[in-house]
Protein backbone atom coordinates (compact mmCIF):
# COMPACT_ATOMS: atom_id res chain seq x y z
CA UNK A 1 0.00 0.00 0.00
CA UNK A 2 1.05 3.41 -0.93
CA UNK A 3 2.21 5.86 1.91
CA UNK A 4 0.34 9.04 2.27
CA UNK A 5 2.43 11.88 1.16
CA UNK A 6 3.80 14.45 4.27
CA UNK A 7 2.89 17.65 4.61
CA UNK A 8 5.02 20.79 5.21
CA UNK A 9 3.03 21.18 8.26
CA UNK A 10 3.64 18.11 9.43
CA UNK A 11 7.28 18.23 9.05
CA UNK A 12 7.60 21.00 10.45
CA UNK A 13 6.13 19.45 13.91
CA UNK A 14 8.93 17.25 13.86
CA UNK A 15 11.59 17.39 16.45
CA UNK A 16 14.61 19.10 14.99
CA UNK A 17 16.81 16.00 14.55
CA UNK A 18 14.35 14.58 12.80
CA UNK A 19 13.60 17.44 10.51
CA UNK A 20 17.76 17.43 10.05
CA UNK A 21 17.43 13.45 8.81
CA UNK A 22 14.77 14.50 6.66
CA UNK A 23 16.98 17.69 4.78
CA UNK A 24 20.05 15.38 4.78
CA UNK A 25 17.92 12.80 2.93
CA UNK A 26 16.95 15.48 0.31
CA UNK A 27 20.42 16.72 0.04
CA UNK A 28 21.54 13.47 -0.46
CA UNK A 29 19.44 12.83 -3.42
CA UNK A 30 20.14 15.89 -4.47
CA UNK A 31 24.09 15.21 -4.62
CA UNK A 32 23.51 11.63 -6.59
CA UNK A 33 22.42 13.48 -9.54
CA UNK A 34 24.74 16.65 -10.05
CA UNK A 35 23.86 16.48 -13.60
CA UNK A 36 20.21 17.50 -12.87
CA UNK A 37 21.49 21.27 -11.69
CA UNK A 38 22.18 23.49 -14.12
CA UNK A 39 24.33 26.45 -13.98
CA UNK A 40 24.29 29.92 -15.66
CA UNK A 41 27.02 30.76 -17.66
CA UNK A 42 27.82 33.39 -15.02
CA UNK A 43 28.18 30.66 -12.29
CA UNK A 44 30.63 28.77 -15.01
CA UNK A 45 32.71 31.21 -15.60
CA UNK A 46 33.30 31.79 -11.81
CA UNK A 47 33.62 28.60 -11.26
CA UNK A 48 36.74 28.34 -13.67
CA UNK A 49 38.15 31.68 -12.42
CA UNK A 50 38.50 30.01 -9.32
CA UNK A 51 39.45 27.31 -10.55
CA UNK A 52 42.20 28.86 -12.16
CA UNK A 53 43.00 30.87 -9.04
CA UNK A 54 43.58 27.86 -7.32
CA UNK A 55 45.67 26.20 -10.16
CA UNK A 56 47.65 29.40 -9.72
CA UNK A 57 47.73 29.57 -5.91
CA UNK A 58 47.00 26.12 -4.43
CA UNK A 59 48.30 27.31 -1.03
CA UNK A 60 46.39 31.21 -1.45
CA UNK A 61 43.44 29.66 0.80
CA UNK A 62 42.28 29.74 4.26
CA UNK A 63 41.97 26.00 6.25
CA UNK A 64 38.27 25.07 6.57
CA UNK A 65 38.47 24.96 10.29
CA UNK A 66 39.90 28.54 9.90
CA UNK A 67 36.90 29.60 7.80
CA UNK A 68 34.50 28.04 10.21
CA UNK A 69 36.02 30.02 13.35
CA UNK A 70 35.94 33.39 11.51
CA UNK A 71 32.08 32.61 10.06
CA UNK A 72 31.36 31.53 13.88
CA UNK A 73 32.85 34.64 15.52
CA UNK A 74 31.45 36.61 12.91
CA UNK A 75 34.60 38.44 11.31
Amino acid sequence: MPMKPITLDEVLQLQVPERIRIVEAIWDSIADTPEALELSDEQKAELDRRLEDLEKNPDGGSPRAEVRDRIWRGK
